[in-house]
């Protein structure tokens, strides 16, 4: 109960006057006299306290009161005045979070929808499956009082296309291209969107509120607080907030690696790869040690990209606990990028496991004893001045432990559900959720017990038809905003919801500039690779961009890009035919 206190501390109650999405809040005091001042101040004060329950007879006299200043003052007839009427009443919901505001405190914002008579989507997360289902509403016809209000919240100002990370490290593509803003991808659309974190969700459509459940009803199905202040009222919500990299796995991991999940994650590793291109500049120089924990799809790649970047003046060492590398990923691909990756200067320690990691003052000296400094000492700015201990310990009989040296420490391995935030931990939870912090969901994506909520990607708890949750990959998120996009119209209007099935549609990979490998679950054991493989997967992402405006830029620019790298290549050619003539 603590933090639920803590966090309602702060907060006055919002303004719901039309105007701005983010009305600045305006208490009765601020506009009428101290008399009605004090009368809201104690009817407010009240409600969010939990007394006005137990105690009838004093609430209905506070009603009374408020009701005849109201009546008296018919400039307060509006929106808010009826919604201080409903607080009073208890029948808001919203009275564990709302509470008069003292001078001097931080006075809360709330969100103000444009219509009050159509139905409010809230979408959290503008990942894949918060961008796509977003724009999935957009594009269905509605009837002319159903068409929702949509509001996309997320904490980056950015669409990233996850899939196409990699290739900020080569330099194939342009921050925009793959990481557009969402105000240029949504200005054509009706789509609101708001640059916050959330902080607290508070649903009340629980299944044990019956009245609230009817199919296209307006009434309000919760709240979300954003770490801005703003508070949020939805009549349905959407989880769709990703996952994050956990890095608290193994002792230093958190101190001295670098995941490699976010936009800003990736500009990261590119700008310490930089600093340490320069430092190790020069014939005489030692070769760039990477060291890449975890052999999946992302580790995989991120080696390829690397080790092609870095050609002889580095050398990537790939850890991972499984004997093989992408142990779940078609044998054609897994052959693909073995054979890439024995071709390039790197080494896989397989079957081994990271245990720790540490910054060495002097690497390993003669007696191959490590010497290592504070863990505080990682928090120098020049960073590539550091070398790093990482200690392995065999997952597999007949394997010894080894100890590696690396310049920066990549990791790929362990990600974490962000549902379990969005409530306190020190009171009993109204998301359901299973051993990974995903929000359990029925065939629908739609949250048991929560008919008004959905989920999407990481946020969701979903099995396949052999009961086995689905993987966390944009082709799984990508196919469910459509899914969800239509069961909310669906919602909406009083039909029937459609069953989510995953169409595993195959498996793409990038193995590095003009390199990739692809399996099509269509055609049984084929696997495409090579420079025919790369243009092909760029051409199926290019038209999985989230708008036909986008996706036009995207072409041309990967179109004129291709031409002239074409040119300077026949130039190349043709320059050095003649010299050799």
């Amino acid at each position: 109960m603590a933090v639920a206190n803590q966090a309602a501390a702060g907060w006055s109650f919002p303004s719901l006057f039309v105007g701005s999405p983010f009305n600045q809040p305006r208490t009765m005091a601020q506009k009428r006299s101290n008399k009605a001042s004090a009368l809201l101040h104690t009817s407010l004060t009240a409600t969010s306290a939990g007394f006005l329950g137990p105690i009838r007879g004093r609430q209905n006299k506070l009603i009374l009161k408020l009701n005849w200043y109201v009546g008296k003052h018919r400039s307060l007839t509006n929106p808010s005045a009826r919604f201080f009427c409903n607080i009073a009443s208890g029948r808001t919901g919203l009275d564990r979070f709302v509470r008069y505001a003292s001078d001097g405190e931080t006075k809360q914002q709330s969100f103000t929808w444009p219509a009050n008579q159509r139905p409010r989507v809230c979408i959290l997360g503008g990942g894949f499956g918060g961008l796509y289902t977003a724009l999935r509403l957009e594009s269905l016809v509605w009837p002319d009082d159903k068409k929702p209000q949509v509001l996309l919240v997320d904490q980056s100002d950015k669409f990233v296309f996850k899939p196409m990370l990699y290739e900020l490290l080569s330099g194939e593509v342009d921050p925009w291209e793959i990481a557009p803003a969402f105000k240029e991808l949504l200005k054509s659309t009706s789509i609101r969107f708001v640059q916050d974190r959330v902080k607290l969700l508070h649903p009340y459509d629980s299944l044990n509120h019956s009245q609230r459940n009817v199919p296209g009803s307006l009434h309000s199905a919760g709240t979300v607080l954003l770490e801005s202040g703003v508070l949020v009222e939805y009549d349905w919500l959407v989880l769709a907030l990703g996952a994050a990299a956990k890095l608290d796995a193994v002792p230093g991991s958190a101190e001295f690696a670098y995941p490699f999940i976010t936009l800003e994650d990736a500009i990261k590793v590119d700008e310490q790869l930089k600093l340490l291109e320069r430092k190790h500049f020069g014939k005489d120089s030692s070769p760039i040690s990477v060291a890449i924990v975890g052999c999946g799809y992302s580790g995989v790649e991120l080696a390829a990209t690397i080790s092609e970047r870095l050609q002889e003046h580095g050398i990537v060492q790939a850890i991972n606990v499984q004997t093989s590398i992408c142990p779940s990923a078609p044998s054609g691909n897994r052959e693909s990028a073995l054979k890439v990756l024995s071709s390039r200067n790197t080494k896989l320690y397989l079957g081994y496991y990271v245990s720790s990691i540490s910054v060495a003052s002097s690497g390993i000296d003669s007696t191959g004893v490590i010497r290592t400094e504070q863990e505080g000492s990682s928090n120098d700015p020049a960073r590539t001045n550091k070398k790093y201990i990482l200690e392995l310990k065999p997952a597999q009989r007949g394997l010894q432990g080894q100890i590696l040296e690396a310049d920066i420490v990549l990791w790929t391995v362990g990600s974490k559900s962000l549902v379990p935030d969005l409530e306190p931990p020190d009171q009993p939870r109204t998301i359901p959720l299973n051993g990974r912090g995903q929000a359990e969901t029925d065939e629908t994506l739609r949250v048991k017990g929560h008919p008004r909520i959905f989920a999407i990607g990481d946020s969701a708890a979903l099995g396949n038809s052999s009961g086995k949750l689905l993987p966390a990959t944009a082709q799984v998120a990508f196919q469910q905003a459509d899914f969800v996009g239509w069961n909310l119209w669906a919602a909406i209007n009083g039909r029937p919801l459609l069953p989510f099935r995953f169409q595993n549609l195959g498996e793409m990979m990038t193995l590095g500039t003009n390199d990739a490998t692809i399996a099509p679950s269509f055609i049984d054991g084929f696997t495409l690779d090579g420079p025919i493989a790369h243009v092909a997967r760029k051409v199926v992402y290019l038209l999985r961009m989230p708008t036909d405006e986008h996706r036009l830029k995207v072409g041309m620019s990967w179109l004129t890009k291709s031409v002239v790298e074409y040119t300077a290549s026949l130039q190349t050619t043709i320059t050095n035919a003649l010299l050799g003539s």
